[in-house]
């Protein structure tokens, strides 16, 4: 069995740090070409299948009203604005009158981290996110392990 196939994505802890909902989910990267996160944040939703993306990009859009800037402008990753770099993180972060998300990657070491925060406004931001948290919690970890693949064919 191939590297790539054998990468577990696993839901892991993460300080809430305020936030409504909070999720992390970490994915081995030992053995793959060292990436930068931004790079990371890339392959995750900017290489993911076009009909993906654009499933995501409505949903992130119609579905939570989030305010994202063009899908092609290199301070966005996908429409979510890049809002803080470091050599070891990237932080893209969206808002709607509904709530602000928050997705942290971070690299280090062996693995690299998907975070997630979200800060729900009022009942009817309560209501959408309760519906959207599933389809996040999935999500993301197949996103992830795609990633980890798409790295793998880089060595």
């Amino acid at each position: 069995m191939s590297l790539s196939r054998t990468l577990p994505v696993h839901r892991t802890a993460v300080d809430p740090a305020g936030a409504h909902y909070a999720s992390a989910f970490t994915a081995p990267v030992a053995g793959l070409p060292p990436l930068p996160p931004d790079a990371w944040a890339r392959i995750v939703f900017e290489e993911a299948p076009v009909a993906l993306q654009r499933c995501l990009y409505a949903a992130w859009r119609g579905g939570l009203g989030l305010r994202l800037g063009p899908r092609s402008a290199r301070r966005h990753v996908l429409g979510w604005p890049i809002t803080a770099t470091a050599p070891d993180s990237i932080t893209l972060e969206a808002r709607s009158p509904l709530l602000t998300a928050r997705n942290v990657l971070c690299v280090g070491g062996s693995f690299v981290t998907w975070s997630t925060f979200v800060h729900v406004t009022g009942r009817t931001g309560r209501a959408v996110w309760a519906v959207a948290a599933p389809l996040h919690h999935q999500a993301v970890p197949l996103l992830l392990k795609r990633a980890t693949r798409k790295a793998a064919t880089r060595a």
